[in-house]
């Protein structure tokens, strides 16, 4: 019998864990039932909570209360309490942040904090810590503090003096101590078992998203978190304590990156500025299938402004364009960086154009409708933005900025209106559009835009919804059309240069497999290049620029077919702008004589495009 009493004891062991922290366990619970449950996604059709927290949360919670056995008694009480403290201030704050910003715990929002003095400190709590918080779902947790503060109180006020075996005799009264020990040790023993199984069935279950954490938190720059975010399976950060920890992570690796650029920036020289185009304008664009452009043979009105420059011969299209990433923010390191695909080093250990345009006396303006930083920014637009809204790398590269972003396109066109009276004599401008990025339908005006429908799509292929999406698409792409036309119309009367490039393109139902976005495939194959990798791009010039520079006009004019990274579209911009630099290079300008046109186009570091078999 004492053999059996042995072994029942130490099963029992299994059950201890949550035993010895009850109290832990069952109001920890309840905090993650809350916040996983009141705490949707956002921006999503169906908002659903994590499907697998209940059993995550089980198996969290008892690693937890297993390590605390660790502490002797007296000890683990104030590491609990340390512990409640922690997790319960950060599940109020992540849950008022979603209350009133929409958005859990965010890199960005850790970052907005690390910016903010006391005195703007002091007015956030002023505006916004109200009753009215209260009895938001802040409360549930409110109330979950007291239920627990209370629980607390009345369980020492009522705890009873007597040690194990009273309770044995209070429980048992029936039995005598020998056999209440067994039967105690019994009951302790089938909790363990139970508890074990549960645990291991939990793991099994939660694993998956356990090692996309670990995998996750294990990147080494800012860039490999968000691709990694990309890839399935995505990890699930379903508590506040996760978010916090991951914002922290990523504040930390995008530090890494600015430390670097800091030192760089003040190692930019110029040598001397010509000046040969006046007024350089890039515009950005965004998830630009250039299939879809009247300009490359689509049949679908979607250009028609851009078609009629073309053919009075203002615009001249680049036809073999590719992006080196079809992410955002990859692209856009890569653009504003010095830095070429296959260089030696890492992007940001390169100069960025617009500190060496402002460096040479060019006024440079950057109106961006995605890069901002608010609260409830994903972790792509942190990773596409931290080095431009840091405060020293802004003020290195531009001098005039926008504040807001606008629902649509137009509110870029409106603020530049409004800031073109800082401009000078010699200004770069760079308008980051909106463009087509998902949603497309949330990307124009429908009342006065919606001029492309689905029953006029004669494609038997696609479903009715699909053909819906196509039109969305293809409405957006027309109404950017009108957005980009009335750049070109705002410097028609200037010695100027636009420039239109996407980010990267868009898969958009072109054939199979039948789907919208990116597919972000490891494995980047012809059929993948040519739907989110290819891209339209084209230089418009003014009347006065082509009366001007009528060498230059003709060296874009018979660049056209040459092949191009847009990696490579600075030292392109440092050409027009006549900027004599060490860090210009001949054979990365497109127009130059000197290009190499048969260095290779790595896209996403890994394939190179001209290679791939059409």
């Amino acid at each position: 019998m004492l053999k059996h009493l042995n072994i029942f004891k130490w099963i029992g062991w299994l059950w201890a864990p949550i035993e010895k922290n009850g109290a832990f366990f069952v109001f920890m619970y309840v905090l993650g039932w809350i916040c996983s449950v009141v705490e949707l996604p956002l921006n999503v059709a169906k908002p659903e909570p994590y499907e697998l927290w209940p059993v995550e949360l089980f198996f969290d919670l008892y690693i937890v209360c297993i390590l605390l056995m660790v502490f002797p008694r007296k000890l683990r009480i104030g590491v609990k309490a340390l512990l409640y403290i922690l997790l319960y201030g950060i599940a109020v704050i992540d849950m008022f942040c979603y209350v009133r910003f929409e958005s859990t715990l965010t890199p960005t929002m850790l970052m907005l904090v690390g910016e903010t003095n006391s005195r703007e400190a002091g007015e956030f709590f002023t505006s916004y810590l109200s009753m009215d918080s209260v009895y938001s779902p802040v409360g549930y947790i409110l109330v979950l503090m007291m239920a627990h503060i209370l629980w607390t109180i009345l369980r020492r006020l009522f705890r009873p003096r007597k040690n194990d075996k009273g309770r044995h005799r209070i429980l048992l009264p029936m039995l005598n101590p020998a056999v209440g020990k067994v039967v105690g040790a019994t009951i302790k023993c089938l909790l363990g078992i139970a508890v074990a199984w549960f645990a291991y069935e939990s793991w099994l279950e939660c694993q998956v998203n356990k090692e996309a954490i670990h995998t996750l938190m294990t990147r080494q720059t800012i860039g490999e978190v968000e691709h990694q975010l990309t890839q399935k399976p995505k990890a699930e950060l379903y508590l506040p304590v996760y978010r916090l920890v991951f914002s922290v992570y990523a504040n930390s690796l995008a530090s890494q990156q600015l430390e670097t650029l800091v030192v760089v920036k003040d190692e930019v020289t110029v040598d001397s500025c010509s000046y040969r185009v006046p007024n350089i304008v890039l515009i950005i664009g965004e998830s630009y299938n250039k299939y879809h452009s009247q300009l490359y043979g689509y049949d679908m009105p979607t250009t028609p402004r851009q078609l009629a420059l073309q053919q009075e011969g203002s615009l001249v299209a680049f036809s073999d364009v590719v992006a080196p990433w079809n992410l955002t923010s990859y692209v856009f390191k890569n653009v504003l960086s010095l830095h070429a695909v296959g260089d030696k080093g890492e992007w940001c250990d390169y100069p960025l154009f617009p500190e060496v345009f402002r460096k040479a006396g060019y006024h440079v303006s950057f109106i961006t409708n995605q890069f901002l930083p608010e609260a409830n920014e994903a972790v792509y637009d942190f990773s596409g933005g931290f080095f431009l809204n840091n405060p020293e790398l802004s003020k290195a590269q531009f001098d005039t900025r926008n504040e807001k972003l606008y629902q649509y396109d137009e509110g870029v066109l409106e603020e530049y209106d409004r800031l073109k009276q800082e401009n000078t004599e010699h200004n770069l401008v760079i308008l980051h559009l909106m463009g087509s990025h998902t949603m497309y339908k949330e990307r124009y005006p429908q009342q006065a835009r919606k001029h492309l429908l689905a029953p006029m799509y004669k494609r038997p292929d696609l479903k009715y919804k699909q053909k819906l999406i196509v039109a969305d698409y293809d409405n957006s792409l027309l109404y950017n059309d009108s957005i980009v036309a009335a750049v070109t119309e705002r410097f028609k009367d200037k010695d100027a240069i636009v420039i239109y490039m996407p980010d990267h393109a868009e898969e958009i139902y072109n054939g199979s497999p039948y789907m919208y976005g990116r597919m972000h495939s490891a494995k980047v194959d012809y059929r993948l290049a040519r739907e989110e990798f290819e891209i339209p791009f084209w230089i418009w010039g003014s009347p006065l620029y082509r009366e001007n520079h009528p060498y230059g006009w003709q060296a874009i004019q018979a660049a056209k077919d040459r092949p191009l990274m847009t990696d490579r579209l600075a030292h392109l911009l440092l050409y027009l702008g006549g900027i004599y630099t060490k860090h210009y290079r001949e054979d990365l300008n497109v127009i130059s004589p000197q290009y190499d046109e048969k260095r290779p186009r790595i896209l996403k570091g890994v394939t190179d495009y001209n290679e791939l078999i059409k």
